[in-house]
């Protein structure tokens, strides 16, 4: 089982916090979350493959590193993590987008797939999920597997907020996938809420109150 990577960085921590305010509005949660979500993926994505190619500067030919291997597609979670995309693209404008709607039963809590659109090409691409809240971990746990049944081998979950049962659900389910977080909460309250957490980011995101 692979470790969750937590973040502890001063500029991701102040951010975070300016989000769980109540009384920040929209259009600033939208620019928070996009800017917490490309200085994750800066973490996110440290270790993938580089190769060395010649190049020449104005002043002479030399050797520098350029991305080998695998190709990276972002796929948000419908609809929050539409919320993430612009920052992680940011960072890697070439990668692919797709796209996986899922829903939280308000009665049972239990998530329902909705919509599902990938690139052509997944399963030969290095995913990074994307989700601000990790609370129950149902909506993650069935976005992962839908991704390996289409092929895919190598995933990573990225999220803002986690709770401990969500992260600990994901990490049994998907003990390969692994999984970035700007902050872990205390708990769930009754009804499936992130406690501190930050209300619902969706609602949060697109003003729908």
């Amino acid at each position: 089982m692979k470790q969750p990577f937590i973040m502890n960085h001063p500029l991701i921590d102040h951010k975070v916090t300016l989000l769980r305010d109540k009384r920040t509005g929209s259009k600033e949660f939208r620019a928070l979350i996009s800017e917490i979500a490309m200085f994750m993926c800066y973490e996110a994505t440290r270790n993938l493959s580089t190769t060395e190619i010649e190049v020449e500067t104005p002043i002479c030919k030399t050797t520098a590193k350029t991305l080998a291997g695998k190709k990276l597609a972002f796929v948000p979670i419908l609809r929050a993590g539409l919320g993430m995309v612009d920052g992680v693209l940011n960072m890697i404008p070439a990668a692919k987008v797709g796209h996986i709607g899922l829903y939280r039963d308000p009665v049972t809590k239990e998530p329902h797939e909705y919509y599902c659109k990938l690139p052509a090409d997944v399963e030969n691409r290095d995913v990074i999920l994307l989700d601000p809240m990790l609370a129950t971990g149902g909506s993650a746990v069935d976005a992962v597997r839908l991704l390996k049944n289409h092929g895919v081998k190598s995933i990573k979950f990225m999220c803002i907020i986690a709770a401990p049962e969500g992260l600990d659900a994901l990490t049994k389910a998907h003990p390969d996938v692994e999984v970035y977080c700007a902050a872990l909460d205390e708990k769930l309250n009754d009804h499936a809420y992130i406690v501190p957490g930050l209300g619902d980011a969706g609602d949060r995101i697109f003003g729908t109150l």
